[in-house]
């Protein structure tokens, strides 16, 4: 299975483990998937850090050295899914949202995410 991982989910994986589905946990457990990590989660926690409603600095700090450790890909952002993240038609106003959704549904990647916003989005979501 190819993933991709929603920021929450990342983030829960780092630092909140047991609050990931069961389901969730298996498919980042299993070696035989590539689990993917979007530039736009980087952004949305630096973002988030930068603004106070964050506060895992640590975690922006290393990101690209937990990502090493746990063996996740880096995908990054396009022009093509950012023209996709634009042209859709729900009235969802959260960028980084419309970037994962752009990005899973282009990429062919299943989105681990629990966000029912991400429902309108034409993208598999798995938890």
């Amino acid at each position: 299975m190819r993933l991709l991982l929603d920021t929450h989910a990342l983030l829960w994986w780092w630092t909140e483990p047991e609050r990931l589905s069961q389901r969730a946990l298996e498919a980042l457990t299993d070696h035989s998937n590539e689990i993917l990590v979007s530039a736009a989660s980087a952004w949305e926690i630096a973002t988030k850090n930068r603004i106070g409603k964050l506060g895992l600095h640590e975690v922006e700090a290393r990101f690209d050295e937990l990502l090493r450790a746990d063996g996740f890909g880096h995908l990054p952002m396009t022009a093509r899914h950012a023209l996709r993240a634009s042209a859709y038609e729900q009235a969802h106003r959260d960028p980084f949202d419309r970037m994962l959704a752009a990005q899973a549904e282009l990429e062919g990647l299943q989105l681990v995410s629990c966000d029912r916003a991400m429902a309108p989005f034409p993208v598999r979501c798995l938890w």
